[in-house]
């Protein structure tokens, strides 16, 4: 089976991006590789901090390799690790690849960390994802009033370089105005796609693009020009997961059976992730 960074590569070269979609539940891990094995797609499994501790970091990577066999290109990644040494445990765990997150940390301190993680990787092969500038908000929540990007938290030009150059990451997560999290009442985030293009100008890697739910179609599809090459989708995953979850329980409140209740919010899961394929460009990529 080809490596992720061949897909990275094809990805870059083509212009289309490789979906990450985050799971919590292997109901989601499920859902989200059967819509790939459907779309003939490659995809990024992802879990973050949480998300990880919850699952297992050995029960994730056995349950990948299951679909490892059936020839399915799926790949983990360990989403906004906030420590070298976590990052560590995820890369002798068996995962494909890392984000380290140190976006909050001064610049010089997230260079440093950095750089021992993709040092920590090289005997690995592990695909090594960096981030500059600040990305905010919670994937965890729906928010029912504007949210307002500010200027000083998008990455600049200048910070990218520079870390890009003495890191060597395999990519790059940048802000361009998207955030973890939705929005209510038709509200969404729009990307900066004039920093976008001057970043894609100076920085020849693969760049990632974070809180991908929610975000307009058309701006998604001119980044992918501006040369993201990953995109990141939870929320919207988890909002159409407990939606179906609470209706299935409300109008069948006798059920208590687990594997009967839970192939509505599988199906909800599954129809998010296909939409998501087909608009970054992933279907047949496999």
């Amino acid at each position: 089976m080809r490596n992720l960074r061949y897909y990275f590569h094809r990805a870059q070269k083509e212009q289309w991006a490789i979906g990450q979609f985050n799971f919590s539940t292997i109901e989601q891990f499920n859902a989200i590789v059967q819509s790939a094995q459907k779309l003939r797609a490659p995809i990024i499994a992802g879990t973050s901090e949480g998300e990880s501790h919850f699952v297992g970091l050995h029960e994730a990577v056995a349950v990948r390799n299951v679909y490892r066999k059936k020839g399915v290109p799926v790949f983990l990644n360990l989403d906004h690790c906030k420590s070298f040494e976590y990052a560590k445990e995820a890369i002798h765990a068996g995962y494909d690849m890392v984000h380290f997150d140190g976006s909050k940390l001064p610049l010089k301190e997230n260079i440093k960390i950095s750089r021992d993680v993709v040092w920590q990787t090289w005997w690995h092969r592990v695909v090594v994802e960096g981030e500059i500038g600040r990305i905010g908000t919670d994937a965890s929540k729906v928010y029912d009033e504007k949210f307002e990007v500010h200027e000083g938290d998008l990455t600049t030009v200048q910070q990218a370089q520079e870390y890009v150059k003495k890191t060597n990451v395999d990519c790059l997560a940048v802000s361009v105005g998207t955030f973890h999290g939705i929005q209510t009442g038709g509200l969404s985030p729009h990307i900066h796609l004039r920093r976008l293009h001057d970043i894609h100008e100076v920085i020849h890697i693969p760049l990632v693009l974070h809180g991908g739910s929610g975000t307009p179609e058309v701006d998604i599809q001119e980044a992918i020009k501006l040369g993201v090459c990953k995109i990141n989708i939870n929320t919207d995953m988890r909002v159409a997961f407990t939606e179906a979850l609470r209706k299935k329980l409300e109008t069948d409140k006798d059920e208590i059976v687990p594997y009967k209740y839970f192939p509505e919010p599988m199906h909800a899961v599954q129809e998010v992730v296909e939409k998501y394929i087909r608009l970054f460009g992933g279907e047949n990529k496999a």
